[in-house]
């Protein structure tokens, strides 16, 4: 008989709605008012449209890169939704919505697509950081990050996501092992879209689940529906008010669905998804779903459904239109902005070297 076991540490999935936006679990509905969950409706709509804008505007060459966002808008507003603003938010490429919503203005975040470095001029009293293409290295920023919180007394969260293909990278484990051995405020979001461009989720790790890897850091790992808004905020608000209490961190497996390429730089999802499989994920849209809740509580019309959407449009073109307007950027004030002192070999280069 073998003394070895694989051990595949299963653990449930925490729903609140079902795909029909019907209550499954009442006793774990977050204590929100009507208006909050309006404004989480709203927020998802928002990120929706903007999301469906950023497409068409990358086709027009008005961004350079871009990441697109639907089908994740739950795990990205319930999550940012159960911060507080003077929490740290530590985002990936595909994170815009958290960031925005958390304070980092929306031109300046078109700007940042277009490689315009004053996109990454955080202002001061946004708790931000610009979004971390390294795939992986937020996990020990936000480590990091949260030991700051910690040595000097302060009750605030860092907070970071990445996908299930960043689980592969050594940051996330040294991050999250660090994490649990000095207990620091931070939660660790991964967002399961199931695909780490055309790699599955099951090529990633042979677990059963990517929340289980809590285990070897000593932390709490949880399992979320991340198609559902209200599982996604139950489940990261319960996780930031620990680590604000001094509770330590903790990672949440948001399951969820990117429904279109994993970038706009020349990714074809066709290549490695089938029809069916996208149809499966589309039929539990976290529009659909709580759109569904709302309605049957009659929080939700389709007048203000229509009224959402325009003022998101609205927002969204008044943001480009600032960034179109913003100064180009110049070689000259890139490399000023570089140096306290220009290397006398730029010097050279910009003009301003004097011989002599």
């Amino acid at each position: 008989m073998s003394i070895l076991a694989k051990d595949t540490l299963t653990m449930p999935v925490l729903r609140i709605l079902d795909e029909q936006g019907q209550l499954l679990n009442p006793h774990l509905m977050p204590d929100l008012p009507d208006e909050k969950l309006r404004e989480l409706m709203r927020r998802m709509l928002f990120t929706r449209v903007w999301d469906e804008r950023a497409r068409l505007l990358i086709r027009q060459g008005g961004l350079h890169f871009y990441a697109p966002m639907a089908g994740q808008e739950a795990s990205m507003v319930g999550s940012e939704a159960a911060t507080r603003r003077e929490d740290f938010l530590l985002p990936t490429y595909r994170d815009g919505a958290q960031a925005v919503l958390h304070g980092w203005p929306l031109y300046q975040w078109v700007l940042y697509f277009r490689g315009h470095q004053h996109g990454g001029e955080i202002p001061p009293d946004v708790n931000v950081l610009p979004p971390q293409v390294i795939i992986g290295a937020q996990m020990v920023q936000a480590t990091g990050v949260a030991l700051a919180f910690k040595l000097r007394g302060q009750a605030r969260v860092a907070i970071t996501y990445t996908g299930d293909g960043g689980t592969s990278e050594g940051d996330f484990y040294e991050g999250l092992n660090f994490a649990g051995v000095f207990q620091v405020p931070a939660v660790f979001i991964v967002q399961n879209n199931q695909f780490a461009i055309s790699v599955p989720v099951q090529a990633q790790t042979a677990a059963s689940t990517l929340a289980q890897k809590a285990g070897a850091a000593g932390i709490p790992g949880v399992l979320v529906d991340g198609m559902d808004v209200l599982a996604v905020y139950a489940a990261t608000k319960q996780a930031v008010d620990r680590a604000r209490e001094g509770g330590g961190p903790t990672l949440i497996e948001m399951l969820t669905y990117r429904y279109g390429p994993h970038t706009m730089s020349g990714d074809d999802p066709a290549r490695y998804r089938n029809k069916e499989l996208d149809a499966a994920w589309q039929q539990r849209d976290p529009l659909l779903r709580f759109r569904a809740y709302l309605t049957g509580r009659k929080l939700w019309s389709q007048a203000e459904e229509e009224a959402t959407v325009a003022d998101a449009k609205s927002t969204v073109g008044a943001a480009i239109e600032q960034a179109d307007a913003y100064p180009g950027l110049t070689v000259a004030g890139l490399i000023d902005s570089m140096f306290e002192q220009l290397p006398e070999a730029l010097r050279r280069q910009s003009g301003t070297y004097k011989d002599g």
